[in-house]
């Protein structure tokens, strides 16, 4: 029965669906040439055949990263496009550690950003050795020597990269090689196809929810119903009774039950009677944490940024304005949940997975099972979305999967993966966090003064990442962005590290979910308060003339001063985050639930040279859709206890297609360097929805998310 289950990619493949999109994906390449390849340093090889393999070292969980790293390379090698293909690369951090991480690592919106002149000096390297390769080859001048989409020529003398690749494997690389200059470029700035798409669409392309392997085992385990809960009794017999249950066995992260197939996994683990010791647990609900949180940011907090004197501005105001904004615990939630394959054979690990951190994982799993990294082998593989969730200071999903390997014997392949369940409730949220503000205006309109403390737990704290995240007692994630943007005659900017027991973690965006939001609400009030226009008000108090170029292009790509349908209003807001520039209009209506129906987002984005500003739109759209979803419906909520009260898309709410708003994305001509992309589209959202909300309605929305009883 079981070979006759269609597998997702067998599906795909037999479907009569795919019209061949794109281009053919490399990381599974079949015919590779026997000869050797000319490999001339880390990132690309080239074999007979032609092909040109970018090998990439950031996780691809669909925010481009393989596609705009092979851009970068294959420009300044003059490769042509439809002989590239790309691979990952295994965990080593001497050759691939992200230069802003120093080991293996994709976050912070750094994949392009820190590879930038990494992957243009290893192109333009591989250029001059195949040039010069011709150019002995031919017996002519160096300077005769020409390079064009995979052919190197001099006069009647031509040969492909193919041709050249024994002889140029013979050279030495150049020390310095010379980069092209912008105007010389033909890949880098234009919308070239993505690598994985046709992969994708033909099921070709492989996740970890792909592997199987002969005699493998799935396993799913039942975690303790509130964090910090630990097993103290197991009652297995129901679970052993399923069919197609192998096994149960207790670890320190929950029950684990293993089984022949997912399903008689999941089964198993319904059928489990854990008694649970929850004496070091969290129970506090979602209200306790958030009165507690709103009670410490009544006082000023450690010092983050201060000039002037604002109590005293605030105090000698014409009027004056206060609010305090709540924002819950937010679930990154990605479509493929956490998942891997672990494998010995002899003294040999193989691991199948997604993972966001190459090497810290690889050391967590080897370190689990005593086997020397020198033994093992990761198999990266595409992922199904992150948010930040497949990255964590304690690699504990890695542990865990290396613990369930080893508690069944570690004799058989183990497939252990998170049901939609363990992933919602599994923590690692965004923080809870309670800003509260306080600003005032002259009698000229003007802004006089402006305060801000916020609370909330620091996801540095306690971890190894500790040091790099916490400096003389401040976390700059909870207040990032709060002082960098506008100039106001007297600030104060504060924070509570708070203590909890719920794991947080950073979520798409980071701080600037809750700072952005915060800042752009209050600001538009504020601006309001004084009779400013909302865009003309920003431009005025704006530090920074990329973050002004931004609101003024997309100001003007609205027609901001015309007048919305009858029905709807308009919001703005802008903010940088991750070196990269964004500002955001939206036109929203009264939904039929009672929260803002978002018609249409307006954006202009500045993120440096844009290397495929196809890449950067999707990124975009993705951003504002993510982000509107979470904004509108989505909250982890503690229930009695410190029960988590969701568990799947029927309570956490995301954004349907339907709901999905039309995107218009302005792209600011740049000669900086690259920077974010992936995460800088969703700081703006919330606020500029809720600003037109707020003149829609009246009503400001200052507790997230919108469906909030508080805000209907």
């Amino acid at each position: 029965m079981h070979a006759l289950l269609p597998t997702r990619r067998n599906f795909l493949q037999s479907s009569g669906l795919v019209f061949g999109l794109a281009l053919p994906m490399r990381g599974m390449a079949k015919g590779a040439a026997a000869a050797a390849p000319f490999t001339p340093n880390a990132f690309v090889r080239v074999s007979p055949d032609n092909l040109v393999t970018v090998v990439i070292k950031h996780v691809e969980f669909g925010q481009g990263p393989a596609t705009g790293l092979a851009t970068i390379l294959a420009d300044e090698m003059d490769a042509d496009w439809s002989q590239v293909r790309v691979e990952f690369a295994p965990a080593n951090d001497a050759l691939y550690k992200n230069l802003a991480f120093g080991t293996m690592g994709t976050g912070g919106s750094s994949a392009i950003s820190n590879s930038w002149m990494q992957m243009r000096n290893a192109g333009a390297s591989a250029r001059a050795m195949l040039a010069e390769a011709g150019a002995k080859r031919w017996g002519v001048p160096a300077s005769t020597m020409k390079v064009s989409k995979g052919v190197v020529s001099s006069g009647k003398n031509r040969a492909s990269f193919g041709e050249l690749a024994a002889d140029a494997a013979m050279l030495k690389p150049p020390e310095k090689p010379i980069l092209k200059t912008p105007e010389q470029w033909t890949l880098i700035g234009t919308d070239v196809p993505k690598v994985d798409s046709a992969a994708k669409t033909d099921g070709s392309a492989m996740f970890t929810m792909d592997i199987r392997r002969p005699g493998m085992v799935h396993s799913a385990i039942l975690h303790p119903p509130v964090f910090g809960g630990a097993v103290s009794r197991v009652v297995d017999a129901a679970a052993l009774a399923t069919p197609g249950v192998l096994a149960v066995r207790a670890l320190p992260q929950g029950v684990v039950v293993y089984a022949r197939d997912s399903y008689a996994a999941m089964k198993g683990q319904a059928a489990l009677d854990v008694t649970w010791d929850l004496s070091k647990a969290e129970k506090r609900t979602s209200e306790q944490l958030y009165k507690t949180f709103a009670d410490a940011v009544r006082m000023p907090g450690k010092q983050v940024e201060k000039h002037g004197d604002v109590d005293a501005v605030l105090a000698g105001s014409a009027k004056t304005l206060e609010a305090t904004y709540l924002f819950p615990y937010l679930a990154h939630a990605p479509m493929e949940p956490l998942d891997a394959v672990i494998e010995m054979n002899g003294d040999k690990l193989d691991v199948w997975m997604g993972s966001q951190f190459q090497v810290g994982e690889m050391g967590a799993i080897c370190g689990t099972l005593g086997v020397p990294m020198a033994n093992a082998t990761l198999h990266e593989q595409f992922a199904g979305g992150s948010f930040g969730r497949r990255a964590t200071p304690f690699m504990e999903f890695a542990v865990e999967a290396a613990s369930a390997f080893k508690a069944y014997g570690g004799k058989s392949p183990i497939k252990h993966v998170w049901t939609r369940e363990n992933d919602i409730r599994g923590g690692r949220y965004r923080p809870l966090t309670v800003h509260r503000l306080r600003g005032g205006i002259d009698d000229g309109g003007n802004i006089t003064g402006w305060e801000q403390v916020v609370a909330a737990q620091s996801f540095f704290k306690n971890t190894p990442m500790e040091p790099m995240g916490i400096k003389n007692g401040v976390d700059d994630s909870l207040t990032e962005g709060i002082a960098d943007a506008y100039n106001f005659p007297a600030t104060y900017v504060g924070q509570h590290i708070m203590e909890g027991g719920v794991p947080t973690l950073w979520w798409r965006s980071v701080g600037n979910t809750h700072t952005a939001y915060a800042m752009e609400c209050f600001l538009d009030e504020l601006l309001e308060l004084g009779g400013k226009d909302a865009v003309a008000g920003r431009l005025a108090l704006m530090k920074e003339a990329r973050l002004k170029g931004v609101l003024a292009k997309v100001a003007e790509l609205a027609n901001w001063g015309k007048k919305p349908p009858a029905g709807r209003a308009r919001g703005v807001a802008a903010w940088k985050s991750f070196n990269s520039y964004v500002a955001q209009i939206a036109e929203v209506s009264v939904g039929p639930e009672g929260v803002p129906k978002v018609h249409k987002v307006w954006c202009a984005v500045d993120c440096g040279i844009p290397v495929n500003p196809n890449v950067i739109r999707a990124q975009i759209e993705g951003g504002i859709g993510y982000g509107l979803g979470h904004a509108l419906y989505s909250e982890i909520v503690l229930g009695e206890g410190g029960v988590v009260a969701q568990g799947n898309f029927d309570s956490y709410r995301s954004l349907r297609i339907g709901e999905m708003p039309e995107v218009e994305v302005a792209i600011i001509k740049s000669s900086e360097d690259p920077s974010g992309v992936g995460e800088p589209g969703l700081p703006p959202l919330a606020p500029a929805v809720a600003n037109a909300w707020r003149k829609l309605t009246g009503k400001a929305v200052r507790r997230l998310p919108f469906i909030h009883g508080d805000n209907r």
